[in-house]
């Protein structure tokens, strides 16, 4: 049925894995067309002062919201204690999926990444549907607030909020599950601003409504940004093959090759966030295992495909063992 298949399989697999300082700087990581698969920039420093910074003013804010009589204050902080938990979750994730492959995790645990992406994305629907619930139940009956309480404790989030957004900018770009601590640090800075600017016109105005309909305007943008993040990520927990990868480009490449007559049994879907693996079988009828043309093409995914991991099987083409997965249909 197969021409040396295990000897093809192991080459192309080891090859992708051969030459990590060669590869670190061009692979092409599934949320971007220059990610890192092996040089994944490190991300500690950033959530371990995100975490801090939030933690404190979360503490502050309830113990103002307590002081002032503000149920906005309070429900923002118990927001933004679950900010606190979505980036705990993007950390730990950034963490597991530096794991060693083990018999039972034979890919180590890059996937929890994706998990991580998906877990975040929900929760900031969820925390959507929370400000609009309430915004909701508040414009049917407005409660003045201490504002020059709430003005001056918004102002702080927007700052905090804001500083560690950025520290996650750069590698959101890259790599979903920091898009996901982005966008939470991000929306926490929308809210804020969005209080601060309800508090101001509120206190010129006297209109009490406008403290709920701008939180409703807020909750819009968040769900607009949100819903890409929640699309990707469960795209790729899926298996899809992620969007920054030409599909119809890698198989038309791996049909070009010498001596290949078919191209099947071809999969490619994300490991990670940041990493992309694919699998093909190659029909070359009468051509011998060739070492260089396996080590050839590893190479020519990593660098012009992003394809990190990848493993090729070579098979002879003989009719009377045909390949069951040969099929588009067959997984």
């Amino acid at each position: 049925m197969h021409d040396h298949p295990s000897h093809a399989h192991a080459h192309a697999d080891a090859h992708a894995h051969s030459h990590p300082h060669a590869h670190a700087g061009h692979n092409h990581g599934p949320g971007n067309g220059h990610g890192h698969a092996h040089g994944t920039p490190d991300f500690n420093r950033a959530f371990a002062i995100g975490v801090a910074l939030n933690t404190g003013f979360v503490v502050v804010e309830a113990a103002y919201g307590f002081l002032a009589n503000s149920l906005a204050l309070l429900a923002d902080a118990g927001h933004n204690l679950g900010d606190v938990l979505g980036l705990l979750l993007a950390w730990g994730a950034a963490a597991l999926v530096k794991r060693r492959p083990t018999a039972r995790h034979t890919y180590g645990l890059k996937r929890s990444s994706i998990l991580a992406s998906l877990a975040n994305a929900i929760l900031l629907l969820v925390a959507v549907g929370m400000i609009v619930l309430e915004a909701v139940q508040r414009l049917g009956r407005p409660e003045p607030v201490a504002e020059i309480t709430v003005l001056w404790v918004a102002a702080v989030g927007i700052v905090i909020n804001t500083v560690t957004a950025l520290m996650f900018m750069r590698g959101g770009k890259g790599d979903i599950n920091i898009r996901g601590a982005f966008l939470h640090m991000a929306a926490d800075a929308a809210v804020s601003l969005g209080v601060v600017i309800a508090a101001l016109a509120v206190m010129a105005t006297g209109w009490l409504w406008l403290d709920p309909l701008v939180s409703i305007a807020i909750a819009i943008v968040i769900m607009v940004g949100t819903w890409s993040l929640l699309t990707a990520s469960l795209n790729l927990a899926l298996d899809a093959v992620p969007d920054t990868v030409d599909r119809p480009a890698i198989e038309a490449y791996l049909a070009s090759l010498p001596e290949v007559t078919e191209v099947h049994d071809l999969h490619i879907w994300g490991m990670s966030t940041t990493e992309v693996a694919l699998t093909a079988h190659l029909v070359r009828p009468g051509a011998p295992v060739d070492d260089g043309l396996l080590s050839g093409v590893a190479h020519e995914l990593s660098e012009r495909f992003g394809v990190a991991h990848s493993t090729i099987q070579i098979e002879s083409g003989d009719p009377n063992h045909p390949c069951r997965l040969a099929p588009a249909e067959v997984v």
